[in-house]
């Protein structure tokens, strides 16, 4: 696949623009913030379509058009596409892992959170984003689909927890939709079950609702503690779905397209 040329999505792309809740507000974020990129098979006329963004991918179109060699710039990312897809993928990369998701949508009133002394949780604001970057390697992804700390603190759509200049967790909008925004956050090890993701969370929700739109939040069905901050943060399940985490580029697929 190629990057497609352009800062408009390729027409075949509107399959993606559904409004739908969770990571699937991936091509909105790309499309109104210019993080990610757009792939096709070709310029002109695509029929098969992608648009990756913080380490995340949506695939359409038709799998019979394009050969595993060409899925390369999916590699070591978690796809959703459909079924009919998972063949050539699966001939694409060496490991191809599907994993059980839960999808949850803001319904209901969090539980209060109880922030320790000396803790501020408050909005994010451009001149945090030095102390974005500071965190430990556990909490970097945060800012991962905004293309690092710059962005997402001069974005403003998060909710930070600090404590004498240290950031100790971050709640943000992970994927700007139309209807709904995907939550993201995290805590740093050393500062877990403090509530202060919860704090940070329920900010954002609240910024998210005055803003017309509506919080979503998605989680391994393993992840046992995000399942239990996103209840405990007023979100109810909607759905389970599959994505696939592809590994590195296949050796074999290399060869045979060389052959």
């Amino acid at each position: 696949m190629i990057p497609y040329p352009s800062h408009r999505p390729p027409a075949s792309a509107r399959v993606f623009f559904s409004g739908a809740p969770g990571t699937a507000a991936l091509a909105e974020h790309v499309l109104s913030t210019g993080h990610g990129r757009w792939w096709t098979d070709r310029v002109d006329r695509p029929r098969v379509v992608a648009v990756t963004c913080g380490g995340h991918a949506l695939l359409a179109g038709d799998p019979s058009t394009i050969t595993p060699d060409e899925l390369s710039p999916l590699a070591r990312h978690r796809i959703e596409t459909p079924g009919r897809f998972v063949p050539v993928l699966g001939a694409a990369f060496e490991r191809l892992v599907p994993c059980e998701r839960m999808l949850y949508v803001h319904r209901g009133p969090a539980i209060a959170p109880r922030v320790p002394r000396g803790v501020t949780v408050r909005r994010i604001t451009p001149e945090d984003a030095p102390a974005l970057a500071a965190p430990a390697p556990a909490m970097a992804l945060i800012h991962e689909s905004w293309d690092g700390p710059v962005a997402l603190a001069a974005s403003g759509l998060g909710w930070i927890a600090t404590r004498r200049g240290r950031v100790l967790a971050v709640a943000c909008s992970r994927f700007l939709g139309s209807r709904y925004e995907d939550v993201a956050c995290a805590t740093a090890p050393d500062e877990r079950r403090q509530h202060l993701a919860l704090a940070c969370v329920t900010g954002l929700t609240a910024d998210i609702a005055a803003r017309g739109r509506r919080a979503s939040w998605s989680c391994s069905r393993d992840n046992r503690p995000s399942r239990l901050l996103a209840w405990t943060a007023g979100f109810r399940l909607t759905r389970e779905y599959v994505h696939h985490v592809a590994g590195p580029v296949s050796q074999a697929s290399k060869v045979a397209e060389a052959a």
